[in-house]
């Protein structure tokens, strides 16, 4: 890193790169290319200068959006240049030329495994030119011009490593022949990956795969097989019953519930701590056209939680479906012509090449076919082994996706880091319209507490699932309530539009679920139904949520936790209500419900019996886990005792069904928050459960009463950096996920998902915001870098960082470092 004073540096212009061809669908994988051009995109010339905080916090000042651009493309480089570089490799559909044809793939945040084989298939045959094609026709003036920006930043980087500068950074990638330059195009292709993230890209290898029948005649599998055979399956992957891997919590507060008078917000999403989707910080002000701080995952050059002087945000993962399955009926003579309107129309073939780089080191080439229908790919989908929707010669499955379709996300998080007002902010939610997957809460300096899933749903009301069922409907109603399957082959099962809807086929603001309050709102990634219990939103479409059903045991933790707070119930001393100190040790609390529920019972049940049967066939004894789990202080920090043995117990009873069979009250909608309740300990599964436990974590050598700090820890770290929290199954608050759910596999607990990006944040008498928080897996993916591990660290301690944002609140930063960025240069691609 260079230092100097913090002084504007000039910067004569910017380098459009070409890389790959463009044409993703084409017969032939793309080549890096030698060429370069030079491009009148952007305009660097006012200077752009950058600071970074003590803890690492970049501060991008410009006069422009393509010198802000320039400046984030640059430090993030500097910080994650590996990681950048892989993604451009992803999107480009080049992973198994570069990488290996039987290398690992991996999106976290959905749950997707597989093949660099079949992740370039699928990318390469998803985003393609036509794809991106209306993201960047209907992109603002400001977006191109920040991603250009960027582009040029990242790559004059990248040249600097080339040439030999910033010795010991980015040594796992920095002579690699896959360091490419990056292109403009990329970031479009990055924008849409980010838009299908809960969609599309959960299918990859069912899209990739896709092949019509071509032996003799396959039979579609019968509804009531499929639902015997899946109901007794433990962990079925989203969207059969199972959520997306990623959460959130977030509290939006109003003056009413803060001791100062002043509105308060937390946002926590739990998100990978590996990967391109983890969150990065920085500070982001153009001009007089915005002064916006926050996080963004990483490729974006704009801010997606965060704050400024005027609101604050945050987002969870929200319920709805974003995608519908159509189910075809084939021409019994060839499986690639389907019904529609009383004819058989043809699927459209694309020949998808990529090129394959074996063990022996040979690069060779595979083409496969993929078809689409009119609504979309073609995709088959198996659970457990068990074909679900399959390709026969009678009927075949097809997805729409609405955020394949949405050209308006990146405008929309823009239009949000511009906006002068609370106001301001809210109507954009509406307006735009560009929010893919996740819910949003907001408030501002002397404003309500605001909450919307105002995001791109498919519109379909419930009226048209009935009218448009097939044979599978029932069984997805069972399984994954609210996602339809329709029938493909008549035209009135299209979605519909509303008449406030800013593109075809999805609902309009007037039938989205808003809340607005003067006390508070929260969500915890249930759906917006009691997103406050005094008023609970209702009367939306089955697609977007559920309503008047129990709510995760995290959710009820989350409201639980204001709730006390308001009521002074929860202990903490002085009056009632919320400031930012006892707003930062509720967000860092590890309670769990469950305990909260169940440990009481638990121990008066199986402690006086000296021994418990196990499902293995044997005994263990009792006594020590159970003066484990009577001494336990019933959390999940690091000095705690026993939270390890609560939750290896609850993680054997999570699949059991939420009824009478695992809870003796059952759930009242009029009660949510406090039913279901009563763990029904006379159930002999869950006797064994706890018996289990108490072998798998003895046949880990590890002991009952071991501190969580000695055996949870960070997984992405050299060092040993220990980690507070637990899963959501057990209603924890704070998340801790391990990259192993086994004990045997893993000794400990090795985290690489959960608690992200923090931010707590509220306004002083000035109204000027005062935030903190951490980035709890640090800035940088580089072991080298002073950012690697330090906010980890501060995470792990409980040490709260300073987000400064007002020139006063930086200047007051001991440790802050001033970055000359150099002008941008010329990067030629390697020949290939």
């Amino acid at each position: 890193m260079k230092k100097c004073p913090l002084l504007a540096v000039g910067l004569i212009s910017a380098i459009a790169l070409t890389g790959c061809p463009t044409d993703n669908s084409s017969s032939s994988a793309p080549q890096p290319s030698q060429e370069t051009a030079t491009s009148s995109r952007p305009d660097l010339s006012p200077g752009v200068r950058v600071s970074r905080s003590a803890a690492g916090i970049p501060h991008i000042e410009a006069e422009n959006f393509a010198g802000m651009g320039y400046g984030y493309g640059y430090v993030q480089a500097e910080d994650n240049l590996c990681l950048l570089a892989e993604d451009v490799l992803t999107i480009r559909g080049l992973r198994a030329r570069y990488l290996g044809e039987d290398g690992v793939y991996r999106i976290p945040a959905n749950g997707t495994t597989t093949s660099n084989r079949e992740a370039d298939f699928f990318w390469r045959s998803a985003a393609t030119d036509e794809a991106i094609a209306p993201l960047k026709a209907n992109a603002e003036e400001d977006v191109i011009n920040a991603s250009s920006g960027y582009v040029a930043g990242y790559n004059q980087y990248l040249q600097e490593i080339r040439n030999g500068e910033h010795p010991g950074r980015h040594a796992a990638c920095r002579d690699a022949e896959w360091l490419l330059p990056m292109e403009e195009d990329d970031m479009f292709r990055r924008y849409y990956r980010l838009g299908v993230l809960a969609s599309s890209s959960v299918f990859v290898d069912g899209i990739a795969g896709a092949q019509p029948p071509t032996g003799p005649e396959a039979l579609p599998a019968q509804p009531e097989e499929l639902l015997e055979s899946l109901q007794g399956t433990e962990e079925l992957p989203f969207p059969l019953g199972g959520e997306l891997p990623i959460g959130s919590n977030m509290y939006a507060l109003s003056g009413d519930t803060s001791r100062s008078g002043e509105s308060m917000l937390l946002g926590n999403p739990h998100f990978p701590w590996e990967g391109t989707e983890r969150l990065y910080m920085a500070h982001l002000t153009v001009g007089d056209e915005a002064n916006i701080m926050g996080s963004a995952l990483y490729g974006l050059p704009a801010v997606l939680i965060g704050f400024n002087e005027h609101f604050a945000w945050s987002h969870t993962v929200s319920t709805a479906f974003r995608f519908t399955f159509y189910e075809l009926t084939l021409n019994p003579a060839d499986p690639t012509q389907y019904l529609f309107e009383g004819e058989f129309v043809d699927m459209e073939e694309r020949e998808i090449t990529v090129e394959l780089l074996d063990q022996d080191g040979e690069i060779r080439e595979e083409t496969r076919t993929l078809y689409y229908s009119h609504y979309g790919p073609m995709l088959e989908f198996e659970a457990a082994g068990i074909p679900i929707l399959n390709w026969t010669n009678g009927k075949a499955y097809t997805l729409r996706d609405a955020n394949a379709e949405n050209d308006r996300l990146i405008n929309q998080f823009f239009q949000w880091n511009k906006a002068d007002s609370f106001e301001e902010f809210v109507e954009l939610h509406k307006t735009v319209l560009g929010v893919p997957w996740v819910n949003t809460i907001a408030t501002g300096p002397g404003k309500p507490a605001y909450y919307g899933d105002v995001t791109v749903v498919p519109n379909v009301p419930d009226s048209k699932v009935s009218q448009c069922a097939t044979a599978l409907t029932p069984v997805f109603g069972q399984l994954s309530p609210g996602l339809p399957v329709l029938d493909g082959s008549r035209a009135e099962c299209a979605w519909d539009t509303d008449a406030d809807a800013p593109a075809e086929g999805i609902f309009g603001p007037s039938n989205l679920p808003t809340l607005t309050r003067d006390d508070w709102v929260h969500n915890c990634n249930n759906s917006y139904w009691l997103s406050n219990p005094e008023e609970p939103v209702t009367g939306f479409a089955a697609i977007i949520g559920d309503e008047e059903t129990p709510r995760s045991l995290r959710t009820r933790e989350c409201i639980t936790k204001i709730q006390d707070r308001l009521d002074g119930s929860d202990g903490r001393p002085g009056s009632n209500g919320f400031d930012l100190l006892n707003l930062q040790d509720t967000v860092l609390d590890a309670t769990l419900h469950s305990e909260r529920l169940a440990r009481g019972s638990v121990l008066d049940a199986y402690c006086p019996l000296p021994t418990l049967p196990t499902s293995s066939g044997g005994f263990v004894e009792t006594a020590e886990a159970c003066a484990v789990l009577s001494a336990w202080d019933g959390t999940n920090e690091l000095d705690s005792r026993g939270g390890h043995v609560w939750r290896e117990f609850w993680r054997n009873i999570n699949p059991l069904p939420a009824d009478t069979l695992m809870w003796l009250t059952p759930f009242d909608a009029q009660d949510p928050v406090n039913t279901p309740r009563d763990l029904n300990v006379a159930n002999p599964a869950v006797a064994m459960a706890f018996a289990d436990a108490i072998e798998r974590i003895n046949n880990a050598g590890i002991a009952l009463d071991a501190p969580l700090g000695e055996i949870q820890y960070s997984a992405i770290h050299e060092d040993f950096i220990p980690v507070a929290g637990g899963n959501g199954a057990d209603g924890s608050f704070v998340i801790a996920f391990p990259r192993f759910t086994s004990l045997e596999q893993d000794n400990g607990y090795a985290v690489d998902f959960g608690n992200s990006y923090i931010q707590t944040v509220t306004w002083d008498d000035n109204g000027d915001p005062v935030a903190e928080g951490f980035v709890t897996y640090s800035q940088s993916t580089d072991p080298a870098s002073p950012y690697f591990q330090n906010m980890t660290e501060a995470y792990a301690e409980k040490q709260w960082i300073r987000f400064p944002f007002t020139r006063q609140q930086q200047a007051r930063d001991g440790g802050r470092e001033r970055v000359q960025l150099p002008q941008p240069v010329q990067v030629p691609n390697p020949a290939n």
